[in-house]
């Protein structure tokens, strides 16, 4: 496997697509957002799935559900124009703040 970051980051990016297609079905009550969140969800699983061939399950799931907690509250705020408070900003920050310290400093990581 050349990188196990390659399958991740591209987990990443479906699973955000898939929940903004999640706000879009409006429970799953519209054919196509319903039918692209669901694709996109099992393709981002599968491919986090891939990734756990080399990374260890809590690390891939920390970095793929920091980054997409992170991505869906910046699609919340610029595309369906939600707004977050203070606190919800710093939880975010810390979330992200937690994968970057056991990207860097961890041993658990290959580097």
């Amino acid at each position: 496997m050349a990188s196990p970051y390659i399958p991740l980051i591209t987990a990443i990016v479906l699973e955000v697509l898939g929940t903004s297609m999640l706000q879009r079905s409006a429970q799953f009550t519209r054919l196509w957002p319903t039918l692209a969140m669901a694709l996109c969800y099992l393709a981002s699983f599968y491919l986090l799935s891939v990734s756990l061939k080399v990374l260890p399950l809590g690390v891939a799931y920390a970095i793929w559900s920091a980054c997409g907690v992170a991505l869906v509250a910046v699609i919340g705020l610029v595309v369906f124009g939600q707004r977050l408070d203070m606190p919800a900003v710093l939880g975010l920050t810390l979330i992200v703040a937690g994968v970057v310290v056991i990207n860097v400093f961890s041993n658990t990581v290959g580097h």
